[in-house]
This record gives C-alpha cells, sequence and structure tokens, in this order.
C-alpha cells in the first residue's frame, strides 16, 4: 500500500471528509463521497474501505457525543442496542470474507429507493414520537443486531437504515431517530474498524487526518439536526437514497465510475 501523500491531497481528502461528515450527520451517506476519493488517491479498495471506516468514526463519534451533549441521547437506554450494534457489524466483517454479496449488491439499490420513498412520503414521519412497535429489547436483538450485521458485511446507507428503524419500530421523530442512528452507526464503525485494524488494511496517517475532517463536519450536521429538524434531515434522506442507489447501480453495470 503505497502512494504519494501530498499536501495538496491532504487538503481535498480534509475537505472531503468534512464534507461527508456534515451529511452522514444528518442523513449518512458520506461514504458515497470518501471511498471514491480515497480510491481516487491511489489506496487499493480494501485499504480504501478499511481507511473509510477510521475516518468515519470520528464523525459518528462527534456527532453522538453532540447529541448526547444535548440531551437528545440517553447512552443508559440504549446499553443493549449499542451492544448488539457492534457484535451484528463484528460478524458481518467476518462474514463478508467468506460469503459472496454479490446478491446483495444487486437487491440493494432498490432497498434505498424503497428508503427513500418511505421518508418522501410516509405521514408517520415528524418532530413527534408515535407508538411504540417494538420493545428496546426487541429492537436491540432485531433491527440494531440486524443492522449492525448489514454495516460489517456490506455497508452503504447503514445511517438510513438505522434511521428508519427508529422511526418506524421504535416509534421515534425524525431529529431523535438522527440522533440515536449516528449512536449505532458509531458503534458499527468502530467494530469494522477493529477487524480491518487486524487485518492490517488500515492507513492510519491519511484516516486520521481524514477523522479531523470528519469531525468538523459532523459537529456542524449535528447543530443543523437540532435547529432544521425535519426540514433538512428529509429532503437530504431522499436525496442521499436516490444518490446511493444510482452509484450503486452505475457499479454493477459499468455505466458509471463517479458519482
Amino acid at each position: 500500500m503505497s502512494f504519494e501523500l501530498t499536501y495538496e491531497l491532504i487538503a481535498i481528502l480534509f475537505v472531503v471528509a468534512m464534507v461527508a461528515g456534515c451529511i452522514d450527520a444528518i442523513a449518512g451517506g458520506g461514504g458515497l463521497l470518501t471511498i471514491p476519493a480515497l480510491m481516487w488517491a491511489g489506496l487499493p479498495p480494501t485499504a480504501a474501505l478499511a481507511t473509510n471506516k477510521l475516518q468515519a468514526c470520528g464523525g459518528s463519534f462527534f456527532a453522538s457525543a453532540y447529541f448526547v451533549r444535548k440531551g437528545m441521547v440517553k447512552l443508559g437506554q440504549m446499553k443493549l442496542a449499542i451492544a448488539c450494534a457492534f457484535i451484528g457489524s463484528a460478524l458481518g466483517t467476518i462474514s463478508v470474507q467468506l460469503i459472496d454479496a454479490s446478491v446483495l449488491e444487486s437487491v440493494l439499490p432498490f432497498l434505498m429507493l424503497l428508503i427513500g420513498g418511505y421518508f418522501l412520503f410516509s405521514k408517520k414521519i415528524s418532530e413527534e414520537d408515535k407508538h411504540q412497535v417494538l420493545t428496546p429489547t426487541v429492537f436491540g436483538f432485531t433491527a440494531a443486531l440486524g443492522v449492525g450485521f448489514y454495516d460489517g458485511f456490506f455497508g452503504p446507507g447503514t445511517g438510513s437504515f438505522f434511521a428508519l428503524a427508529f422511526v418506524s419500530l421504535a416509534g421515534f421523530g425524525l431529529a431523535k431517530a438522527t440522533a440515536h442512528a449516528k449512536v449505532l452507526n458509531f458503534s458499527t464503525n468502530i467494530a469494522s474498524l477493529i477487524f480491518f485494524a487486524l487485518g492490517g488494511k488500515v492507513f492510519w496517517l491519511l484516516g486520521g487526518i481524514m477523522l479531523i475532517g470528519q469531525a468538523l463536519g459532523a459537529t456542524l450536521g449535528s447543530r443543523m439536526v437540532m435547529t432544521k429538524g425535519s426540514k433538512i434531515i428529509k429532503p437530504l434522506v431522499v436525496t442521499m437514497s436516490i444518490a446511493m442507489s444510482v452509484k450503486l447501480l452505475s457499479n454493477q453495470y459499468d455505466l458509471l465510475f463517479w458519482l
């Protein structure tokens, strides 16, 4: 794993990470920017994915910390969900090395379109909490574990899947769901990073630089969630869901290489 790390390259990737961190904190999908940027910089695909997890940890951590400080998330009530998401991600990271992910890759673009459609048309989505479908315990062992496994196994759109689960199954309002989604996403990111690090795939210097950019962007995005709520979250989730669908379909059919 060798490439020339110039000041210009550092500056570009720092800005990309900052923008991605802001998008991730609000709607998820920042990897659409950072993974292609890392591969453009010269990292092999596996190293790009691994390094992306490192910088994504920065964004999800600072976004989570902001939401916890503001009282939107109470960690004591999320212990089980956090643990389940971590375990699921670890199992997914191990499984992806043993199982063909091509079937999931072909189905995922359509799942992302469904998520975008749900956020666009559902009357259940608002700032107010609704009826809770699953208890926290059941939610942890189903949604948190399942989406966590998905993040370790494949990854794109994890934040959107968590947000959707909190809205539709936990009955959370949109801003509250987004805040809780970031906490679980941090848990899954850490789990994947550990296993990538054990495999020696992480480019620590570059990932650390991008992590700082992610932290700045995530802090800005988190504040926008607090002040703008569904006015900004809803359209951005729909936009990023469509963008991820187009990107994934283009990868499959070799129509586009960059979004």
